[in-house]
Protein backbone atom coordinates (compact mmCIF):
# COMPACT_ATOMS: atom_id res chain seq x y z
CA UNK A 1 0.00 0.00 0.00
CA UNK A 2 1.46 3.24 -1.19
CA UNK A 3 0.21 6.92 -0.73
CA UNK A 4 0.05 9.63 -3.39
CA UNK A 5 0.53 13.53 -2.92
CA UNK A 6 -3.17 13.93 -1.65
CA UNK A 7 -2.57 11.09 1.16
CA UNK A 8 -5.02 8.92 -0.18
CA UNK A 9 -4.11 5.18 -0.40
CA UNK A 10 -3.29 3.49 -3.51
CA UNK A 11 -2.52 -0.31 -3.33
CA UNK A 12 0.80 -1.17 -6.08
CA UNK A 13 -1.68 -2.67 -8.65
CA UNK A 14 -3.39 0.93 -9.14
CA UNK A 15 0.28 2.67 -9.95
CA UNK A 16 0.79 3.35 -13.45
CA UNK A 17 2.16 0.36 -15.69
CA UNK A 18 4.94 1.57 -17.49
CA UNK A 19 4.92 -1.36 -19.51
CA UNK A 20 1.83 -1.19 -21.38
CA UNK A 21 3.12 1.11 -23.36
CA UNK A 22 7.07 0.55 -24.25
CA UNK A 23 7.37 3.41 -26.75
CA UNK A 24 10.44 4.94 -25.13
CA UNK A 25 12.96 4.87 -27.69
CA UNK A 26 14.40 8.76 -27.00
CA UNK A 27 17.46 7.00 -24.81
CA UNK A 28 18.57 3.16 -23.24
CA UNK A 29 18.12 5.33 -19.99
CA UNK A 30 14.41 4.80 -20.10
CA UNK A 31 14.71 0.82 -19.55
CA UNK A 32 14.45 -1.12 -15.93
CA UNK A 33 17.21 -3.01 -14.61
CA UNK A 34 18.01 -6.04 -16.22
CA UNK A 35 16.81 -9.11 -14.25
CA UNK A 36 20.89 -10.10 -13.74
CA UNK A 37 21.48 -6.64 -11.97
CA UNK A 38 18.44 -6.82 -10.18
CA UNK A 39 18.91 -10.09 -8.81
CA UNK A 40 22.52 -9.77 -7.64
CA UNK A 41 20.79 -6.29 -5.93
CA UNK A 42 18.20 -7.95 -3.91
CA UNK A 43 21.33 -10.48 -2.53
CA UNK A 44 23.07 -7.50 -1.90
CA UNK A 45 20.19 -6.09 0.24
CA UNK A 46 20.25 -9.34 3.27
CA UNK A 47 22.45 -8.68 6.29
CA UNK A 48 24.23 -5.42 7.11
CA UNK A 49 27.99 -4.78 5.38
CA UNK A 50 31.09 -1.81 5.67
CA UNK A 51 30.04 1.40 4.38
CA UNK A 52 31.87 3.42 2.09
CA UNK A 53 32.90 0.50 -0.82
CA UNK A 54 34.82 -1.56 2.29
CA UNK A 55 32.46 -4.08 2.03
CA UNK A 56 32.98 -7.53 -0.03
CA UNK A 57 30.32 -6.49 -2.80
CA UNK A 58 32.85 -4.01 -4.27
CA UNK A 59 35.66 -5.79 -3.61
CA UNK A 60 34.71 -8.25 -5.57
CA UNK A 61 33.24 -6.12 -8.75
CA UNK A 62 36.37 -3.97 -8.53
CA UNK A 63 37.94 -7.75 -9.03
CA UNK A 64 35.95 -9.07 -11.74
CA UNK A 65 36.34 -5.48 -13.49
CA UNK A 66 40.57 -6.15 -13.71
CA UNK A 67 39.60 -10.04 -14.79
CA UNK A 68 37.20 -8.71 -17.59
CA UNK A 69 39.95 -6.08 -18.95
CA UNK A 70 42.71 -8.86 -18.11
CA UNK A 71 44.85 -5.96 -16.55
CA UNK A 72 45.35 -4.61 -13.26
CA UNK A 73 43.22 -1.18 -13.19
CA UNK A 74 42.10 1.13 -10.39
CA UNK A 75 37.96 1.21 -10.06
CA UNK A 76 35.67 3.58 -8.59
CA UNK A 77 32.35 4.09 -8.78
CA UNK A 78 30.23 6.71 -8.87
CA UNK A 79 26.49 7.84 -9.37
CA UNK A 80 25.81 8.88 -12.69
CA UNK A 81 27.82 9.66 -15.83
CA UNK A 82 28.43 13.43 -15.86
CA UNK A 83 30.30 12.92 -12.89
CA UNK A 84 32.28 10.74 -14.01
CA UNK A 85 33.42 11.92 -17.02
CA UNK A 86 33.78 15.22 -14.85
CA UNK A 87 35.55 14.15 -11.94
CA UNK A 88 38.33 12.24 -14.35
CA UNK A 89 39.18 15.08 -16.92
CA UNK A 90 39.76 17.19 -13.66
CA UNK A 91 42.07 14.08 -12.92
CA UNK A 92 43.82 14.82 -15.69
CA UNK A 93 44.31 18.39 -16.09
CA UNK A 94 45.43 21.81 -14.49
CA UNK A 95 42.44 24.54 -14.64
CA UNK A 96 45.24 26.24 -16.68
CA UNK A 97 45.10 23.46 -19.49
CA UNK A 98 42.40 22.35 -21.63
CA UNK A 99 40.30 19.15 -23.46
CA UNK A 100 39.83 18.84 -27.10
CA UNK A 101 37.14 16.42 -27.77
CA UNK A 102 34.76 16.54 -30.78
CA UNK A 103 31.99 19.36 -31.03
CA UNK A 104 29.23 16.46 -30.51
CA UNK A 105 30.53 15.53 -26.97
CA UNK A 106 28.46 14.64 -24.28
CA UNK A 107 30.73 16.93 -22.60
CA UNK A 108 30.68 19.54 -24.27
CA UNK A 109 26.96 20.09 -25.21
CA UNK A 110 25.30 17.63 -22.18
CA UNK A 111 26.92 18.66 -19.26
CA UNK A 112 26.49 21.87 -18.10
CA UNK A 113 29.56 23.07 -17.58
CA UNK A 114 30.23 19.88 -15.69
CA UNK A 115 33.80 19.08 -16.76
CA UNK A 116 34.99 22.78 -16.29
CA UNK A 117 33.24 23.41 -12.84
CA UNK A 118 34.99 20.34 -11.20
CA UNK A 119 38.98 21.29 -13.19
CA UNK A 120 38.35 24.78 -11.75
CA UNK A 121 38.71 25.98 -15.10
CA UNK A 122 40.19 23.65 -17.40
CA UNK A 123 38.46 24.51 -20.85
CA UNK A 124 36.73 22.04 -23.32
CA UNK A 125 38.36 22.95 -27.52
CA UNK A 126 35.86 21.21 -29.50
CA UNK A 127 36.64 19.70 -33.66
CA UNK A 128 34.25 19.17 -35.71
CA UNK A 129 34.83 15.49 -37.83
CA UNK A 130 32.59 12.81 -40.22
CA UNK A 131 30.54 10.72 -38.52
CA UNK A 132 30.98 12.16 -34.35
CA UNK A 133 34.40 10.92 -34.34
CA UNK A 134 37.61 13.00 -33.74
CA UNK A 135 40.48 12.65 -36.33
CA UNK A 136 44.27 12.63 -35.47
CA UNK A 137 45.04 16.01 -37.92
CA UNK A 138 42.56 17.68 -36.26
CA UNK A 139 43.87 16.97 -32.56
CA UNK A 140 47.18 18.22 -34.18
CA UNK A 141 45.95 21.39 -35.72
CA UNK A 142 44.32 22.15 -31.78
CA UNK A 143 46.79 21.67 -30.51
CA UNK A 144 50.02 23.90 -32.34
CA UNK A 145 47.62 26.53 -33.01
CA UNK A 146 48.90 28.24 -30.75
CA UNK A 147 51.77 28.04 -28.14
CA UNK A 148 51.53 31.26 -25.91
CA UNK A 149 50.52 31.78 -22.21
CA UNK A 150 47.59 33.42 -23.01
CA UNK A 151 46.48 30.01 -24.37
CA UNK A 152 45.04 27.03 -22.36
CA UNK A 153 47.41 24.54 -23.49
CA UNK A 154 46.02 20.70 -24.60
CA UNK A 155 46.34 17.99 -21.69
CA UNK A 156 43.92 15.77 -22.54
CA UNK A 157 41.94 14.14 -25.56
CA UNK A 158 38.55 12.99 -24.94
CA UNK A 159 36.99 10.74 -26.94
CA UNK A 160 33.40 8.59 -26.81
CA UNK A 161 32.75 5.08 -27.61
CA UNK A 162 30.51 4.48 -29.41
CA UNK A 163 30.11 8.06 -30.35
CA UNK A 164 26.98 10.44 -30.01
CA UNK A 165 25.87 9.42 -33.49
CA UNK A 166 25.97 5.70 -32.44
CA UNK A 167 29.41 5.58 -34.56
CA UNK A 168 32.15 2.94 -33.86
CA UNK A 169 36.06 3.79 -33.14
CA UNK A 170 37.68 0.29 -34.70
CA UNK A 171 41.34 -0.39 -32.68
CA UNK A 172 43.57 1.11 -35.61
CA UNK A 173 41.80 4.70 -35.01
CA UNK A 174 42.42 4.34 -32.08
CA UNK A 175 45.74 3.59 -32.18
CA UNK A 176 46.52 6.58 -34.38
CA UNK A 177 44.78 8.89 -31.58
CA UNK A 178 47.10 7.77 -29.06
CA UNK A 179 49.83 8.05 -31.33
CA UNK A 180 49.06 11.41 -31.56
CA UNK A 181 48.16 12.43 -28.30
CA UNK A 182 51.73 10.80 -27.15
CA UNK A 183 53.49 12.98 -29.82
CA UNK A 184 51.75 16.09 -28.34
CA UNK A 185 51.78 14.52 -24.69
CA UNK A 186 48.36 14.22 -23.99
CA UNK A 187 46.44 11.88 -21.82
CA UNK A 188 43.57 10.05 -23.17
CA UNK A 189 40.08 9.74 -21.68
CA UNK A 190 36.86 7.58 -23.29
CA UNK A 191 33.57 8.16 -22.18
CA UNK A 192 32.10 5.01 -22.72
CA UNK A 193 28.60 5.66 -21.88
CA UNK A 194 27.92 2.69 -24.86
CA UNK A 195 30.92 1.26 -24.50
CA UNK A 196 29.64 -2.84 -24.02
CA UNK A 197 27.45 -1.68 -27.11
CA UNK A 198 30.69 -1.24 -28.98
CA UNK A 199 32.64 -4.26 -27.69
CA UNK A 200 29.36 -6.19 -28.73
CA UNK A 201 29.48 -4.61 -32.50
CA UNK A 202 33.09 -5.22 -32.75
CA UNK A 203 33.47 -8.57 -31.43
CA UNK A 204 36.44 -7.37 -29.36
CA UNK A 205 37.43 -7.90 -25.78
CA UNK A 206 37.16 -4.94 -23.47
CA UNK A 207 40.77 -4.53 -23.38
CA UNK A 208 40.93 -4.20 -27.73
CA UNK A 209 39.01 -0.65 -27.33
CA UNK A 210 40.70 0.58 -23.85
CA UNK A 211 43.97 -0.03 -22.39
CA UNK A 212 45.56 -2.10 -24.91
CA UNK A 213 44.46 0.87 -27.48
CA UNK A 214 45.72 3.40 -25.23
CA UNK A 215 43.28 4.56 -23.26
CA UNK A 216 44.26 6.16 -20.18
CA UNK A 217 40.71 6.39 -18.43
CA UNK A 218 37.59 4.66 -18.95
CA UNK A 219 34.09 5.93 -17.97
CA UNK A 220 31.97 2.87 -18.34
CA UNK A 221 28.60 3.31 -18.24
CA UNK A 222 25.93 0.62 -16.13
CA UNK A 223 23.11 2.45 -16.16
CA UNK A 224 22.78 2.36 -19.65
CA UNK A 225 23.48 -1.06 -20.06
CA UNK A 226 21.15 -2.29 -17.35
CA UNK A 227 21.65 -1.08 -14.05
CA UNK A 228 19.21 1.41 -11.90
CA UNK A 229 22.80 3.46 -11.37
CA UNK A 230 25.96 3.81 -11.17
CA UNK A 231 28.78 4.19 -13.39
CA UNK A 232 32.52 2.66 -12.96
CA UNK A 233 35.52 4.69 -13.53
CA UNK A 234 38.64 2.81 -14.30
CA UNK A 235 42.27 3.90 -14.68
CA UNK A 236 44.22 1.61 -16.47
CA UNK A 237 47.28 4.39 -15.48
CA UNK A 238 47.69 3.69 -11.69
CA UNK A 239 49.20 7.11 -11.34
CA UNK A 240 46.39 8.82 -12.16
CA UNK A 241 44.22 7.56 -10.01
CA UNK A 242 46.21 8.92 -6.90
CA UNK A 243 43.88 10.82 -4.86
CA UNK A 244 40.67 10.19 -6.72
CA UNK A 245 38.89 8.91 -4.45
CA UNK A 246 38.84 11.89 -2.55
CA UNK A 247 37.72 13.95 -5.56
CA UNK A 248 34.96 11.16 -5.81
CA UNK A 249 34.06 12.27 -2.13
CA UNK A 250 34.78 15.93 -2.17
CA UNK A 251 31.82 15.65 -5.09
CA UNK A 252 29.32 13.67 -3.01
CA UNK A 253 29.87 10.89 -5.34
CA UNK A 254 31.12 8.56 -2.47
CA UNK A 255 28.32 6.18 -1.95
CA UNK A 256 27.58 5.39 1.59
CA UNK A 257 25.94 2.01 0.47
CA UNK A 258 28.83 1.80 -2.20
CA UNK A 259 27.43 -2.16 -2.44
CA UNK A 260 24.13 -1.06 -4.19
CA UNK A 261 26.28 0.00 -6.88
CA UNK A 262 28.72 -2.29 -7.02
CA UNK A 263 26.29 -5.46 -7.00
CA UNK A 264 24.56 -5.12 -9.64
CA UNK A 265 27.94 -4.43 -11.62
CA UNK A 266 28.69 -7.98 -10.55
CA UNK A 267 25.33 -8.92 -12.29
CA UNK A 268 26.20 -7.72 -15.64
CA UNK A 269 30.13 -9.23 -15.50
CA UNK A 270 29.78 -12.37 -13.87
CA UNK A 271 26.47 -13.80 -16.01
CA UNK A 272 28.10 -11.86 -19.35
CA UNK A 273 24.85 -9.67 -19.28
CA UNK A 274 26.58 -7.08 -19.97
CA UNK A 275 27.56 -8.36 -23.27
CA UNK A 276 24.72 -9.95 -23.72
CA UNK A 277 22.36 -7.14 -23.49
CA UNK A 278 24.13 -5.02 -25.30
CA UNK A 279 24.16 -7.64 -28.24
CA UNK A 280 20.34 -7.72 -27.97
CA UNK A 281 20.07 -3.25 -28.73
CA UNK A 282 22.22 -3.54 -31.47
CA UNK A 283 20.44 -5.90 -33.13
CA UNK A 284 17.08 -4.19 -32.21
CA UNK A 285 18.93 -0.98 -34.15
CA UNK A 286 19.93 -2.80 -36.82
CA UNK A 287 16.43 -4.09 -37.55
CA UNK A 288 14.69 -0.91 -37.04
CA UNK A 289 17.82 0.99 -39.67
CA UNK A 290 17.14 -1.61 -42.17
CA UNK A 291 12.89 -0.91 -41.53
CA UNK A 292 13.18 2.76 -42.38
CA UNK A 293 15.43 1.81 -45.36
CA UNK A 294 12.57 -0.13 -46.62
CA UNK A 295 10.42 2.97 -45.82
CA UNK A 296 13.04 4.90 -48.08
CA UNK A 297 14.15 6.51 -45.22
CA UNK A 298 17.86 5.77 -45.02
CA UNK A 299 19.94 6.50 -41.01
CA UNK A 300 21.43 9.81 -41.50
CA UNK A 301 25.14 7.53 -39.73
CA UNK A 302 26.03 3.99 -40.12
CA UNK A 303 24.15 2.32 -37.47
CA UNK A 304 26.96 0.34 -35.61
CA UNK A 305 25.40 0.03 -32.28
CA UNK A 306 22.41 0.56 -30.84
CA UNK A 307 21.38 4.30 -32.16
CA UNK A 308 19.28 5.36 -34.88
CA UNK A 309 19.15 8.37 -36.56
CA UNK A 310 16.51 9.67 -39.16
CA UNK A 311 15.71 12.43 -41.19
CA UNK A 312 11.76 12.48 -40.29
CA UNK A 313 9.36 14.72 -41.96
CA UNK A 314 8.05 17.31 -39.19
CA UNK A 315 4.31 15.97 -39.69
CA UNK A 316 5.63 12.59 -39.26
CA UNK A 317 7.19 13.51 -36.22
CA UNK A 318 4.27 14.49 -34.71
CA UNK A 319 1.95 11.54 -35.51
CA UNK A 320 4.64 9.37 -33.99
CA UNK A 321 4.65 11.70 -30.71
CA UNK A 322 0.80 11.77 -31.07
CA UNK A 323 0.93 7.44 -31.18
CA UNK A 324 2.97 8.30 -27.74
CA UNK A 325 6.55 7.42 -29.15
CA UNK A 326 9.51 9.09 -27.43
CA UNK A 327 12.81 9.91 -29.38
CA UNK A 328 15.16 13.10 -29.31
CA UNK A 329 15.68 15.75 -31.80
CA UNK A 330 18.00 17.59 -30.26
CA UNK A 331 21.13 15.42 -30.32
CA UNK A 332 23.38 15.04 -32.88
CA UNK A 333 23.64 16.45 -36.25
CA UNK A 334 19.65 16.97 -36.10
CA UNK A 335 16.96 14.54 -37.67
CA UNK A 336 15.60 12.16 -35.09
CA UNK A 337 17.31 9.83 -32.32
CA UNK A 338 16.16 6.49 -31.43
CA UNK A 339 17.92 4.53 -28.77
CA UNK A 340 17.49 0.66 -28.14
CA UNK A 341 18.32 -1.11 -25.02
CA UNK A 342 18.24 -4.35 -23.29
CA UNK A 343 14.70 -4.92 -22.98
CA UNK A 344 13.34 -3.37 -26.33
CA UNK A 345 11.21 -5.86 -28.45
CA UNK A 346 11.17 -6.87 -32.13
CA UNK A 347 7.29 -6.42 -31.59
CA UNK A 348 8.21 -2.84 -30.59
CA UNK A 349 10.43 -1.96 -33.30
CA UNK A 350 8.10 -3.27 -35.66
CA UNK A 351 4.73 -0.95 -34.10
CA UNK A 352 7.13 2.01 -34.56
CA UNK A 353 8.27 1.01 -37.83
CA UNK A 354 4.04 0.66 -38.87
CA UNK A 355 3.19 3.85 -37.25
CA UNK A 356 6.52 5.91 -39.35
CA UNK A 357 4.60 3.81 -42.48
CA UNK A 358 1.26 5.37 -41.72
CA UNK A 359 2.94 8.55 -40.70
CA UNK A 360 4.99 8.96 -43.83
CA UNK A 361 1.82 8.25 -45.74
CA UNK A 362 -0.34 10.77 -44.45
CA UNK A 363 2.26 13.68 -45.00
CA UNK A 364 2.42 11.83 -48.42
CA UNK A 365 -1.23 12.59 -49.54
CA UNK A 366 -1.47 16.24 -47.59
CA UNK A 367 1.30 17.05 -49.39
CA UNK A 368 -0.66 15.54 -52.94
CA UNK A 369 -3.65 17.17 -51.67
Amino acid sequence: MTKDPTGCRRTLHELPDQAASPRFLASDNTSGICPQALEYLLAANRGDVPAYGNDGWTARASDRFRELFETDCEVFFVFNGTAANSLALATLCQPYQSVICHQLAHIETDECGGPEFFSNGAKLLSVPGDEGKVAPLDVERMVVRRRDIHYPQPRALSITQSTEVGTLYRPDELAALREMADRHGLKVHMDGARFANACAALDLPPRALSWEAGVDVLCFSGTKNGTAVGEAVIFFDHELARGFEYRCKQAGQLASKMRFIAAPWLGLIETGAWRTNAVHANAMARHLGTGLERLGLAPMFPVQANAVFVDLPAKAQRYLKDRGWTFYTFIGDGGARFVCAWDTSREAIDALLEDVRVGLAGVGMQSAG
